[in-house]
């Protein structure tokens, strides 16, 4: 039986790939940051039926590092672990840069130590190619704008190509453009649409206040996408592969699909800060703040996924309209049946 060991296991991806490489028979580690609100709400069949071992580590900390991987002694790694908010890097740019920069190279290092031979995922991101022209694949020119998409970068070149070229080392990385699911923090634009409108629809809020309504973005299904990270590990050889949906979407055509799929369609009205999305019944329930633009945008995401396709044979699902359905329906759900949104 394989051994894996995922940090990040009680994120959004941490949580699909935990219950995935469960059904693939392996025996699956956890590490855990120690937080004061419940870390397992996206892991409670995973936890509750004792699926998983969970240790607690912290990317920060060499020595909690060091005793997971004694303890799990793992065949693969998959490094889900970061500070993954691009908008909250800006404000926090040193936490950005020791978690998903020097994180990596911690545990890297000490896995090396105790087995050479190890397979390790690094989860890298489409926020490295920033400004660069789309559509973006695996021999596109990296341009990041934020500290968030800068520290992955360095990441990727120093301890993925750089451990790679260097020492032999099995390290592999998936480049994944934006995946969202029921799962996705509320802190995410696509979960606040979801949530947000979803409360509205219920009578429990008034209004949905975004930034950058043009922001375009290629958005798939987090369940199917680390699918994608189980296959990168189990090839002959380590290499680094875009997964995307090859479709790109304004974070206004987000807004339109997750009011058509709760029944609710929306006009727009005015311009600028001043555009507002208005019901059938002539109320206002989409603003824009200039709060909620990043300091500098990356306008354009378009992945192109034929590396992952042919060399993977992987395929995305349930295409951005179903996507958006999907989120909705469980915002929904949940809000109606009044449990809390988490």
């Amino acid at each position: 039986m394989k051994r894996a060991l995922i940090t990040g296991i009680t994120g959004q991806d941490g949580s699909y790939l935990s219950e995935h490489l469960l059904n693939e028979g392996y025996d699956v580690w956890g590490l855990v940051r120690r937080t004061s609100n419940n870390p397992f709400s996206r892991l409670e069949n995973v936890v509750n039926h004792n699926k998983a071992h969970i240790l607690y580590g912290d990317l920060r900390d060499t020595g909690s590092l060091a005793r997971a991987l004694d303890e799990s002694q793992p065949d693969e790694i998959y490094n889900l672990a970061a500070q993954s908010d691009v908008w909250v890097s800006f404000k926090c740019p040193e936490e950005a840069q020791e978690i998903n920069y020097y994180g990596l190279g911690r545990l890297v290092n000490e896995a090396v130590k105790r087995n050479p031979k190890v397979r390790i995922y690094q989860a890298s991101t489409s926020e490295m190619f920033g400004k660069s022209q789309p559509p973006q694949n695996e021999t596109s020119p990296f341009a990041p704008v934020s500290p968030y998409g800068e520290a992955k970068l360095k990441a990727h070149q120093d301890f993925v190509e750089g451990y790679r070229e260097r020492f032999g080392l099995f390290i592999a990385s998936g480049i994944l453009f934006n995946h969202e699911s029921p799962r996705r923090g509320l802190n995410f634009v696509s979960r606040k649409v979801t949530s947000t409108l979803a409360k509205i629809k219920l009578g429990l809020a008034d209004t949905l206040t975004l930034g950058n309504l043009e922001a375009k973005r290629d958005w798939g299904y987090a369940g199917d996408y680390v699918k994608a990270m189980h296959r990168i590990l189990q090839q002959e050889k380590p290499g680094d592969y875009v997964i995307a949906t090859g479709e790109s979407h304004t974070v206004r055509e987000f807004v339109e699909a997750a009011c058509a799929a709760l029944d609710m369609p929306i006009t727009w009205k005015g311009s600028g800060l001043e555009e507002v999305g208005v019901t059938a019944d002539g109320k206002t329930i989409v603003t824009i703040s200039k709060e909620f633009y990043r300091p500098v945008e990356v306008d354009y995401l378009l992945g192109d996924a034929t590396k992952a396709r042919t060399e993977l044979n992987w395929t995305d699902g349930i295409g951005f309209a179903g996507l958006v359905k999907l989120m909705v329906d469980s915002d929904y759900e949940l809000l109606k049946n009044n449990r809390a949104l988490t």
